[in-house]
């Protein structure tokens, strides 16, 4: 497995890494929102902010998680309409491989 992309922060400051972690499983984790719609949503932001490995890795978790290729280009074409064309550059990048 690759190496966790946040490591130097864990390794030079733990205690910020732990605050980092604990938002992202607060995040992430099964509620009113079930959980593939949660990676959907954060797949999409991720590619409004030009994150392609967060749009990779998260493609990986939703469909883990249940979800769709078609899900998959749904959350990217909601990524493209809040976010532009960029967001749908970052996508196509990450998701060579995966769909």
């Amino acid at each position: 497995m690759n190496e966790h992309p946040l490591k130097i922060i864990q390794d030079k400051d733990n205690d910020f890494f732990k605050i980092i972690e604990a938002s992202g499983e607060n995040a992430l984790s099964e509620g009113s929102i079930p959980i593939k719609y949660k990676f959907l949503i954060a797949l999409a932001l991720d590619a409004d902010h030009g994150a392609e490995n967060g749009v990779k890795v998260l493609a990986m978790q939703a469909m883990e998680a249940g979800a769709t290729k078609e899900e998959i280009m749904e959350a990217v074409r909601i990524a493209n309409y809040i976010g532009g064309i960029g967001s749908v550059y970052t996508a196509a990048n990450a998701l060579r491989e995966i769909l």
